[in-house]
C-alpha cells in the first residue's frame, strides 16, 4: 500500500499560469521546502495566491460537497437513492472512518491548509522581498483568510461543538508550517478552543492585511478583502456563542438602520455589502452582486467535477429524473410562517412534473443544466444580518428592536406581505426562534443548517426513516478518517 498522508495532501504547493483567467489557474510546477523558485518573481507569487483559491473551490470542498454534507446531514432533504458516492451514509448517519466523504474532505482541506502554510513559509523566506510591502501584506493575509476558513470548516464536521465544554473537547491537529516531503507527521489534536483561537488570530491578521476592495465585482466576490474577513468573523463568533463579539464585528460593516447597507457601518471604506431587491438574482449570472460576500466561481470548462455540483444534488428541471435529494416535505418548507408567495418558495423551489416524481420538490437556486456551472455560495450578506440579529437578542435577552428590523430586512425582501413588530413576539426566545427559522428558510441548500443545529447543541431532527440524532450521540459528528488514524500515531478518534 502506498503510504499517502492525506493530512498533508502530499505536501504539494501548486503554481499557476498567469496566462489563464485569474479565476481558473492551471497547475504548472511544484515547490519543495528547499526550492523557493515560485517566489522569485511577482507573477509567480501572484499565481501562487490564485492557486490557493483554486484549492478552496475544489468540488470536494467549498465548490459543492462541503455545503451538501452540512445540508443533507440535517433534516431538510430526502435521499432518492442509496449511492454511497453521493452522501447516502452522511444522510442516514452511518459514516465510518473509511467512508469516502469522511476521508476525502479531510484530505482536500488539509491539503489546502498545507498549501497555505507553504505559501506563508515561501513568502517569509523569499517572496516578501520580491513583491512590494503592500502586495506582501495583502497576499499573506489572503493565505491566512483561507487557512482560517479551512480550519473552521473542518471543525464543523470532525469536532464537538464549542458549546460542549466551552471548547475543551478534542479539536484538530493544528498544523501551521508547510510540509513538502514525507516525514514524521505525528501530531496530537489541539482542543476545539485552541483551533478557534488560531482561526480568530488568522482572521484578525487578515482584516488588517487584506485590501479594502478590488477593481471589479468578480474579484470582490471570489477573493478575500477586508470586509469579507469581518463577515466571516461574525460566523465564527456566532458558532462559538460569543455574541458580544458578533455584534462588535457586524457593526463594522452593517448600517444602523434599514436597508442596512454596509457603508452605514462604523468602518469606512471597503466593499459596500447590501441585500439585493430580489433573492433570485443572487443565484443567477453574473453571481457578483454585493450580497455575495464570497463564492466559488465556475464556467463551462472549469466545473466542480462529476457528482460534486450543487445542482447535481438538489436541482430537478421539472421533467428529468435528476437530483440526488429532494426537499423533505416535513422540513422547513412546511413551516407555518412560510407563505406560498414567498419568492424563496415560489421561485427557488420547484415541483417535478415527471410521473415518477410527482409531488417531489427540488431546489432551483442552482438551475443551470449539466455540467452544473452555478457558482457555489460560501457566504452572503443576509447571513451577516441574521448573525447580528440573533446576537443582539441573546445579549440583551429582549425583543430587541434592531433585531426585529434586521429580521424584517431579510423576510421582506422575499415576502413583502410579512412585517414583524415587537408585538409579534411574546419573548426573547420567540424572537430567537423566528430568526433561526428565517436562517433555515434563507440558506436552504447552502450548507448552514447542520452547523446551526450543532452550535446550539440541538438534536438533528428525524427525517423519513432516519431517527433523530441526539447531541450526546456519537453520530452527531464525523469520525476521524482512517488514513489519519493509520499514519498519525498521536491522534485519537472521536
Amino acid at each position: 500500500m502506498k503510504k499517502t498522508l492525506l493530512i498533508m495532501g502530499m505536501g504539494v504547493m501548486l503554481s499557476y499560469s498567469c496566462q489563464k483567467s485569474k479565476l481558473y489557474p492551471v497547475s504548472q510546477t511544484q515547490v519543495s521546502n528547499q526550492d523557493f523558485q515560485p517566489f522569485t518573481t511577482v507573477p509567480r507569487i501572484q499565481a501562487q495566491v490564485l492557486g490557493l483559491y483554486s484549492d478552496v473551490r475544489n468540488g470536494g470542498f467549498l465548490g459543492g460537497r462541503y455545503q451538501v454534507y452540512n445540508d443533507i446531514k440535517a433534516d431538510n432533504w430526502i435521499n432518492q437513492g442509496t449511492n454511497l458516492v453521493t452522501g447516502t451514509a452522511t444522510w442516514n448517519e452511518s459514516v465510518s472512518p473509511t467512508t469516502d466523504e469522511v476521508q476525502n474532505l479531510w484530505r482536500i482541506v488539509y491539503g489546502t491548509i498545507n498549501n497555505c502554510n507553504l505559501f506563508l513559509d515561501g513568502m517569509a523566506a523569499k517572496g516578501n522581498t520580491v513583491v512590494t510591502t503592500t502586495q506582501a501584506t495583502n497576499y499573506n493575509a489572503e493565505a491566512k483568510f483561507i487557512r482560517a476558513l479551512c480550519y473552521y470548516s473542518l471543525l464543523q464536521l470532525y469536532a464537538r461543538p464549542f458549546a460542549d465544554g466551552n471548547g475543551s473537547k478534542p479539536g484538530l491537529p493544528l498544523r501551521l508550517t508547510g510540509n513538502a516531503s514525507y516525514g514524521n507527521y505525528d501530531l496530537a489534536r489541539s482542543s476545539v478552543a485552541e483551533v478557534y483561537a488560531q482561526i480568530i488570530k488568522d482572521l484578525n491578521d487578515a482584516e488588517t492585511g487584506l485590501p479594502l476592495t478590488y477593481s471589479d465585482a468578480t474579484t470582490n466576490t471570489t477573493r478575500a478583502h477586508r470586509n469579507s474577513a469581518i463577515a466571516l468573523k461574525t460566523r465564527v463568533y456566532l458558532t462559538m456563542q460569543r455574541y458580544s463579539d458578533v455584534i462588535t464585528e457586524a457593526n463594522k460593516i452593517v448600517g444602523t438602520s434599514a436597508p442596512f447597507r454596509a457603508s452605514g457601518g462604523t468602518l469606512t471604506g471597503g466593499v459596500n455589502f447590501e441585500l439585493q431587491p430580489d433573492i433570485v438574482s443572487v443565484f443567477r449570472t453574473p453571481y457578483t452582486t454585493t450580497e455575495s460576500i464570497f463564492s466559488a466561481p465556475f464556467n463551462a470548462t472549469e466545473t466542480p467535477g462529476t457528482q460534486n455540483q450543487l445542482g447535481f444534488y438538489f436541482y430537478n428541471n421539472g421533467a428529468e429524473l435528476s437530483a440526488e435529494y429532494y426537499i423533505n416535505p416535513q422540513g422547513i418548507v412546511s413551516n407555518s410562517t412560510l407563505k406560498s408567495s414567498d419568492r424563496r418558495l415560489s421561485q427557488l423551489v420547484k415541483a417535478s412534473t415527471n410521473s415518477q416524481r410527482l409531488g417531489f420538490q427540488y431546489l432551483a437556486k442552482y438551475s443551470l443544466p449539466t455540467p452544473y456551472t452555478d457558482w457555489a455560495p460560501i457566504m452572503r450578506y443576509s447571513e451577516v444580518l441574521l448573525n447580528l440579529a440573533e446576537a443582539r437578542v441573546r445579549t440583551t435577552n429582549s425583543v430587541d428592536p434592531q433585531a426585529v428590523a434586521l429580521l424584517n430586512a431579510v423576510r421582506n425582501r422575499s415576502d413583502a406581505a410579512t412585517t414583524f413588530t415587537a408585538a409579534s413576539f411574546a419573548s426573547a426566545d420567540a424572537l430567537t426562534t423566528a430568526i433561526l427559522t428565517e436562517r433555515n428558510i434563507e440558506f436552504l441548500g447552502e450548507g448552514l443548517r447542520n452547523i446551526d443545529l450543532m452550535r446550539l447543541g440541538l438534536a438533528i431532527p428525524a427525517k423519513s426513516s432516519i431517527p433523530s440524532v441526539p447531541f450526546t450521540d456519537s453520530r452527531y459528528i464525523w469520525p476521524i478518517p482512517n488514513n489519519e488514524l493509520l499514519y498519525n500515531k498521536l491522534i485519537t478518534n472521536n
